[in-house]
């Protein structure tokens, strides 16, 4: 009875998003109750449960996701990944440009939320298209490459910090772990596929391609740009490695979990970066604040859908439905992280939205780590990776990659969904070497 509690509620969930269209965070909470009741819970413990749910996911991740999206704001409205992009292609040449266009989008990918992320420095690759005379495609494909990596598989985003969250996987680790993933389907998605699309020349629309960028004399400098969107990376990332290297009772070790710490990250990181691109260029604080409201009032229904997730997790739990299934999977001959990316793909093929998918997921596969050595760390990215795969019409990027860009959708399927699903595969591929090592 509790399998078939849960088959309903997802295919409730996948109804009313898909044929429905109804807002994901409701579809949720709907969800959370639907198994709640239909596995006998009184209405009173399924309402405790939900707010449990919400409140226990959201209490970590909102300061995460709030100071995230800060940088990602002040970056983007200061001209510093318009700078970081000009410099790496004038530094790498026209010869190397697919990666300057890497570094620059995972550089800017590591801050900014992804469709942010794309309208910010699309614009900039249609003129280094324009400049060079190369496809658009060959100069594209390797950046949204480096974005679609950043958003499914690394912290600060919101899918791999609310699952990191869920299995109480070390976001350090995480970090670093994703990094070494993400460097094989970067490089297989972007560069070495876009080789294979010359034949595909799109023309970028007018009303895109001729948006004006910020004048040179205002922009900030290479190296500020750099270190201001790095330095989240940068703080985690050290910490983490010094964390593996170093004894216990060591003093540095001590003092690189106080710096590593993602909340004391994020927060040092945000308020550097209210200095190096706001307060140093001569803005006012006032403008500089409100540019932060707006940057939070752009994340409530992430955080909304985020929470939603957190409800239905609990809810499963509560209810036995976890449990019940963590018993029956254990019987499974399939590698857990195998298991973990085919639930993630299917939801991804079926909804469309990766943070959907790799939220969904977590819920569903939380009971197996209990009973398995596999890491947590590698579960986070296993389920991002499956929840990159195959982007279709479902998904709101398919759909801006296709307008942006000016594709057919024969063209459209043919290279970003071939791209997205190029990331998935070659990330699960990563996650299972990983696995031998760690």
């Amino acid at each position: 009875m509790p399998l078939v509690v849960a088959l309903i509620g997802i295919a409730v969930l996948l109804l009313l998003i898909i044929v429905f269209r109804l807002n994901a965070f409701i579809s949720f909470v709907i969800v959370s109750l639907v198994v709640g009741l239909g596995q006998g819970m009184p209405l009173d413990q399924v309402a405790s449960s939900i707010q449990a749910g919400i409140g226990n996911t959201l209490g970590f991740l909102i300061i995460i996701l709030g100071f995230g999206a800060m940088l990602g704001k002040l970056v983007a409205d200061s001209g510093a990944a318009q700078r970081i992009t000009t410099s790496l292609v004038d530094l790498f040449g026209v010869k190397n440009i697919q990666w300057a266009l890497v570094l620059t989008g995972f550089i800017v990918g590591i801050p900014m939320f992804y469709s942010v992320g794309f309208v910010i420095l699309v614009p900039l690759v249609f003129a280094v298209a324009q400049t060079t005379r190369l496809p658009l495609l060959y100069v594209g494909l390797p950046m949204l490459a480096s974005l679609s990596v950043t958003h499914g598989y690394l912290p600060p985003h919101p899918a791999p910090s609310a699952i990191a969250v869920m299995f109480d996987a070390d976001l350090g680790l995480t970090l670093i772990y994703g990094v070494v993933a993400a460097i094989p389907a970067i490089i297989l998605a972007g560069p070495l596929f876009s080789r294979t699309l010359k034949r595909i020349n799109p023309t970028p629309p007018k009303d895109i391609f001729d948006l004006t960028p910020i004048p040179e004399e205002e922009l900030p400098s290479l190296w500020i740009s750099i270190v201001t969107a790095l330095f989240p990376l940068v703080l985690i990332g050290s910490s983490a490695v010094l964390q593996l290297l170093l004894p216990e009772g060591n003093t540095l070790r001590l003092i690189s979990s106080y710096w590593g710490n993602p909340l004391l990250a994020m927060l040092l990181s945000v308020l550097v970066a209210i200095y190096t691109l706001g307060i140093q260029r001569g803005k006012s604080m006032d403008d500089v604040m409100k540019s932060l409201v707006q940057a939070v009032s752009g994340i409530t229904m992430i955080l909304l859908i985020i929470g939603g997730a957190g409800a239905l997790k609990q809810t499963l739990t509560d209810s036995g439905v976890s449990e019940y299934i963590g018993e029956i999977l254990k019987g499974s001959s399939l590698s857990p992280l195998l298991l973990a990316w085919c639930i993630a793909a299917a939801i991804r093929v079926s909804v469309g939205s990766a943070t959907v998918a790799g939220l969904t997921t977590a819920g569903i596969i939380l009971p197996i780590l209990s009973t398995t050595t596999v890491s947590g760390e590698l579960m986070v990215l296993a389920i991002g990776s499956g929840s990159l795969m195959f982007s279709h019409v479902n998904d709101s990027g398919f759909w801006m990659f296709k307008e942006y860009f000016n594709l057919t959708m024969k063209e459209t399927l043919s290279t970003w969904t071939v791209m997205e699903t190029i990331v998935s595969v070659t990330g699960l591929v990563s996650v299972l070497i990983l696995q031998n090592f760690i």
